[in-house]
């Protein structure tokens, strides 16, 4: 269960570390595995610069799609430590809360993920992130 204000580690390559929820897409109070919401990034990975390139538009392509402390970014919760009710009866939970970034349009913005997700994923329509994944519990 991801609600306002909580906390959740990103686990994909896009720059983000810490991300904090600010609003879950579908308008209810709480999101499980498989929902949208959106994050501002709390802690990122620095940024560094190529020697011999100036930093800004022209420079390094990456200083471009870096993500950086205070962005607002759209988020798809992968893991949660609230358990999830499986259609078997079992109960899956996880140790962390965990999101991956989205732009726009829905898309994962880093090209890994690193770590496990739910298999809730796949009933939700997010192939892309199921394939992008490692494991998938």
């Amino acid at each position: 269960m991801i609600q306002l204000k909580t906390v959740l580690n990103v686990i994909d390559n896009s720059g983000a570390l810490l991300a904090e929820c600010i609003r879950v897409a579908h308008g209810g109070r709480y999101g499980g595995i498989g929902d949208p919401i959106t994050v501002v990034v709390k802690k990122a990975r620095p940024i560094t610069n190529i020697p011999g390139q100036t930093s800004g538009s022209s420079g390094n392509p990456a200083t471009k799609l870096a993500i950086r402390r205070g962005e607002v970014k759209k988020a798809l919760i992968v893991r949660t430590r609230k358990e999830t009710r499986r259609p078997d009866g079992r109960y899956i939970r996880f140790d962390d809360n965990a999101c991956i970034l989205l732009n726009n349009k829905l898309e994962p913005l880093g090209t890994r993920i690193l770590g496990v997700v739910g298999s809730e994923l796949r009933g939700k329509k997010w192939g892309k992130v199921v394939s992008l994944a490692p494991r998938v519990i």
